[in-house]
């Protein structure tokens, strides 16, 4: 509960912005929306996710495009991508990765680690470990 507390208020500090009247403020668990995509950006398996909303649905004044739970089985990965015009952060909540970095770098990443890419850089992630790595996925981008 700490470490969902504290992404709360990472998120709130890393995407300031004005809330637009009218949206949703709470995204409970049996709302969240299903979009589960294979070999994500040439990465390997399954990305699962329940999202509260993605870059679908948002408006182009929310500063948060898209945030939700994500799920990368044992060997599954996102491939290396780059963020032209947003900000992505990987709010690591269980399991274990290798975090890839814009320079090549791959950091071993556990429950409690966050990573960022802002615009211009690059990252991938890989599910390492024998359970599955969960993560919060949040895009924002002015």
């Amino acid at each position: 509960m700490k470490k969902m507390l504290f992404a709360a208020a990472l998120c709130s500090l890393v995407f300031s912005g004005t809330a637009l009247a009218g949206e949703p403020q709470l995204y409970p668990k049996d709302s969240l929306k299903t979009w589960n995509r294979d070999k994500v950006a040439g990465g390997q398996g399954t990305l699962f996710g329940q999202f509260g909303f993605t870059r679908n649905d948002a408006s182009k004044d929310m500063v948060i495009k898209e945030i939700g739970w994500m799920t990368l089985q044992p060997g599954a990965s996102i491939g290396m991508h780059k963020h032209e015009n947003n900000e992505d952060a990987y709010i690591i909540v269980s399991g274990e990765g290798v975090f890839t970095d814009s320079a090549g770098k791959e950091t071993p990443v556990k429950g409690g680690d966050i990573t960022i890419a802002r615009p211009g850089d690059t990252h991938a992630l890989k599910c390492s470990g024998n359970v599955p790595l969960v993560f919060l996925d949040v895009i924002g981008q002015r």
